[in-house]
């Protein structure tokens, strides 16, 4: 393999984030509230600032499935959001493709967001008075892709995700499960080798659900893609990943693969994640 092939396609090297007014002058106060175990509620009742991250290290693999779980507050919104660089670090580093992020100036940003970089919406992020083709086909116009060879590879990618004779129809016209198809082919259309999925499921019925997530790994094992989804049902979580990503209030609990977690759990909340994940449906 070239060094390329071996290189992570994601690498997080002690990022810490924090929001508030002066969030890089109030970080060695953060630390010393993190050392002494000081919830986030209490460092942001401190400093009145919030935390994001705290001292999160980790790769991912080209073509690995890596799935980030946690309650509300946990920091898996801001995780995902240092991947396509509308979050930038207080301290740290966070490289996508050998790309550090947070170095782009807006117009190469916006072309990394568009080249390596696709996302999947909870709710579909549909553009409702579009047709489905158009719909797929629109981040390839952003793109100033000639429109009939847009739509000739939306068509491609339509018939990829089970929708075909669908082109024509309109995003009310179909079903919950048929609109996240849509929202699937057009991050796809971009062949952007990182697929980044916010919930991608939770808006579905569980039948629908567990449908689309056997889906999607057939989808990501034959594409190859490099996808980091965002959850909160454990099930999924085992369902999917190669590698789980458990976090608490900006803070890494555990990193590992799904096997590995359940036979030695970090401590008792990724017990109760691990015993959740196995429970009968």
């Amino acid at each position: 393999m070239t060094s390329e092939e071996t290189s992570p396609a994601i690498l997080f090297e002690g990022v810490g984030v924090l929001f508030g007014a002066s969030p890089a002058r109030q970080w060695l106060n953060i630390q010393d509230l993190l050392r002494d175990g000081q919830s986030k509620d209490a460092i942001r009742m401190a400093t009145g600032h919030t935390l994001g991250l705290a001292d999160v290290s980790f790769t991912i693999d080209p073509g690995e499935m890596f799935v980030v779980m946690g309650q509300s507050g946990s920091g898996k919104s801001t995780l995902l959001r240092l991947i396509n660089g509308l979050v930038v670090p207080t301290v740290g580093t966070a490289r996508v493709g050998g790309v550090d992020v947070a170095s782009l100036n807006e117009t190469d940003v916006l072309a990394f967001r568009r080249q390596t970089v696709s996302m999947v919406f909870q709710h579909f992020g549909l553009l409702p008075h579009r047709t489905v083709t158009d719909n797929v086909a629109f981040p390839l116009r952003v793109q100033r892709c000639e429109r009939a060879a847009a739509r000739r590879c939306a068509a491609e990618w339509i018939e990829r995700v089970g929708l075909s004779g669908y082109g024509n129809a309109m995003p009310a016209e179909l079903s919950s499960g048929m609109q996240q198809r849509v929202g699937l082919a057009r991050a796809l259309v971009t062949g952007a080798p990182i697929l980044l999925m916010d919930e991608p499921f939770g808006a579905l019925d569980p039948l629908t659900r567990r449908t689309m997530q056997l889906e999607l790994k057939t989808l990501q094992r034959d594409l190859g893609k490099t996808v980091v989804l965002i959850t909160h049902d454990p099930l999924e979580a085992f369902t999917l990943a190669d590698r789980i990503a458990l976090l608490r209030e900006g803070r890494l609990v555990q990193l590992a693969a799904p096997e590995e977690m359940a036979a030695a759990p970090a401590n008792k909340e990724v017990e109760a994640f691990v015993s959740a994940a196995h429970r009968l449906p």
